[in-house]
């Protein structure tokens, strides 16, 4: 119930009055039955824009700080996620990709629509980077199309780090449904699932046109980090006299 309160009442209006997205595709989401929209992660944004211009329910594997952050400010956006039907997956440790995928076949097992973002996190730059294959192996264990998406322009409306967006025109581009019926029951070869990967994100990066890398994201952003603190000790900027 929350759910469509926010999208049809409270937040999607908002949304669609002020970023105006421009929608292109909406016809490649089939109307009922299991599917998975696969999309490239820009901005916190997407987890809102994405659902309030689509015409049915979707769920998205949210990562678990969502629903496990300190203080009010905490409490209040694990009952948003959770009001809003977002299932929480903590990333650390070894089962966590067993534990998204689990809950992403309960999803499409519901016959229901399943967003999720095969790079595992955020793009810090606005590049596109790889996809891990959790995507393939739900794809092919429930049999479901793939709908790839692009969302353009919610990484300059709120990169990472910016509290409130700014105005900026978005975006929000849906390709042909991905079959990889011919792939059943390869769910177990490292090849295919690369494979399959590999393909969802080629059609992300044909829709979004962004610069692709070919690495995962979450380790050039350790990269990043465990150089940006170097440099601040080798570099220790000096206290204003």
């Amino acid at each position: 119930m929350f759910y469509y309160l926010l999208k049809y009442v409270l937040l999607g209006p908002l949304l669609r009055l002020v970023f105006r997205p421009r929608i292109e595709g909406l016809v490649h989401v089939p109307s009922s039955g299991a599917a998975i929209v696969a999309g490239n992660h820009l901005s916190f944004s997407d987890h809102f824009l994405m659902p309030a211009v689509l015409k049915r329910r979707i769920t998205f594997l949210a990562k678990a700080e969502y629903f496990t952050g300190p203080g009010l400010k905490g409490r209040l956006t694990a009952f948003f996620f959770r009001s809003a039907g977002q299932i929480p997956v903590d990333r650390s440790g070894k089962d966590a990709g067993q534990a998204a995928i689990r809950e992403g076949l309960g999803v499409l097992g519901r016959k229901e629509l399943l967003g999720i973002y095969p790079e595992g996190t955020r793009s810090h730059d606005g590049r596109l980077y790889k996809g891990k294959v959790g995507v393939a192996v739900m794809a092919l264990k429930a049999g479901a199309p793939v709908i790839p998406c692009a969302m353009i322009g919610t990484f300059e409306a709120q990169p990472p780090g910016r509290k409130i967006p700014r105005i900026h025109p978005v975006v929000i581009r849906f390709g042909e449904p991905l079959d990889f019926s011919r792939y059943a029951g390869m769910e177990n070869e490292k090849a295919i699932l690369r494979a399959v990967t590999d393909e969802i994100m080629y059609a992300i990066l044909s829709l979004s046109e962004q610069e692709y890398v070919d690495r995962y994201a979450a380790d050039v952003k350790a990269e990043d980090a465990a150089r940006t603190a170097e440099d601040k000790r080798r570099f220790p900027r000096r206290p204003r006299s």
